[in-house]
């Protein structure tokens, strides 16, 4: 059996697809912004020595981590209205859950540089009079970013495939779209094709950039 290919009844949707690849990187970026907020704040709290805040951030990151992000998303998006009583616009609640999500990661990425740098320099540092404020901006965190970059990176190129999830609670991003004019043209094949070279298209450049970023920095060390 012999499949015809026809681009040109899809293609003739590609303000569609554009329009949702727009929204898809609106997401990325979004998310990575307040995930990056998210996890900063986190990773202060699991290194604060206070246990009460330590387990509320452990908690937190424990939710996250171990369950699937459509759950969330179904989750934030249907059941987290009926406990504040009021409803949550779909974009919010994509927005909201896909910033928690990856924050739970990015707060063990940048939790697990800073341990991973000796802590003899934290001595040698309080040693000579600076403050643990000092130390860490000057001494631990510049060596503690070069190696958790990698795995930022490439939690963030996730990141971006994890925004095709939203469609599922009607987001107009580039899978929804890709939905959309499948429903117009009925060529499911080309529709989700052009939809998968779109991905690759964006997310090639980012995963060979990781990967060079990540061998500059072992042959830097």
């Amino acid at each position: 059996m012999t499949y015809n290919w026809d681009f040109q009844s899809v293609w003739q949707y590609s303000d569609l697809f554009l329009w949702g690849l727009w929204i898809t990187v609106v997401y990325t970026f979004g998310s990575i912004f307040f995930g990056v907020i998210i996890g900063f704040i986190t990773c202060a709290a699991r290194l604060s020595g206070w246990k009460p805040l330590d387990i509320v951030a452990r908690v937190y990151q424990e939710l996250f981590r171990c369950t699937p992000l459509l759950v969330q998303l179904l989750w934030f998006y249907y059941a987290f209205p009926l406990l504040v009583g009021a409803t949550i616009d779909n974009r919010v609640a994509a927005m909201l859950t896909l910033s928690l999500y990856v924050g739970a990661f990015y707060a063990e990425i940048f939790r697990s540089g800073i341990v991973s740098i000796d802590k003899g320099q934290r001595e040698a540092a309080a040693a000579i009079g600076m403050s643990p404020a000092q130390s860490m901006i000057r001494i631990i965190w510049p060596q503690a970013v070069k190696r958790m970059l990698p795995s930022f990176i490439n939690q963030s190129v996730i990141q971006f495939k994890n925004t095709s999830l939203v469609s599922v609670i009607s987001v107009a991003d580039l899978a929804y779209m890709a939905a959309v004019v499948n429903g117009q043209t009925y060529r499911p094949l080309e529709s989700y094709t052009v939809m998968a070279l779109l991905y690759i298209i964006m997310l090639l450049p980012l995963t060979q950039a990781a990967d060079w970023i990540e061998k500059r920095l072992r042959v830097s060390d």
